[in-house]
């Protein structure tokens, strides 16, 4: 099944998309944009473009599994890009996987302007992977 993923973020989002094996997750783009309803015009324009089966959306939880404001503007994003997109949407914990992503770019000298570019598309592939991982597992 291919799945897309989705790093919403306020400024920037980052989206990754896996193979219809499930195999490897991958960055597809960072939408930089911080206007609602043009992030979700072009993650609709993306799901037409790349077909997905199911979307996954990152939840910023607080590290003690509780729901903050921002894990809440996820859920409700999510919301809308199931309502836009008629595309199954599921949350995904996404706990640390920023300071992951800048982890994963530091060991690859990714620095300045191009590192703020790929950052969350990186978040999105590290979201997707996990995601990937759980259900190989169960």
């Amino acid at each position: 099944m291919i799945i897309l993923s989705i790093d919403y973020g306020d400024a920037r989002t980052g989206v990754a998309i896996c193979d219809s094996l499930e195999f490897l997750a991958s960055p597809v783009e960072v939408i930089h944009q911080s206007y609602e309803p043009k992030v979700l015009n072009r993650i609709d324009e993306l799901c037409k473009k790349h077909k997905p089966q199911q979307i996954v959306v990152g939840l910023p939880k607080n590290m003690d599994s509780s729901i903050g404001e921002r894990a809440q503007k996820c859920i409700d994003f999510a919301d809308k890009v199931r309502e836009i997109t008629g595309i199954d949407t599921v949350m995904w914990d996404e706990r640390l996987t920023t300071v992951e992503a800048h982890n994963y770019l530091n060991n690859t000298n990714t620095r300045g302007q191009k590192r703020k570019n790929v950052v969350d598309a990186v978040a999105a592939t590290i979201i997707l992977q996990d995601y990937l991982d759980y259900r190989k597992k169960h």
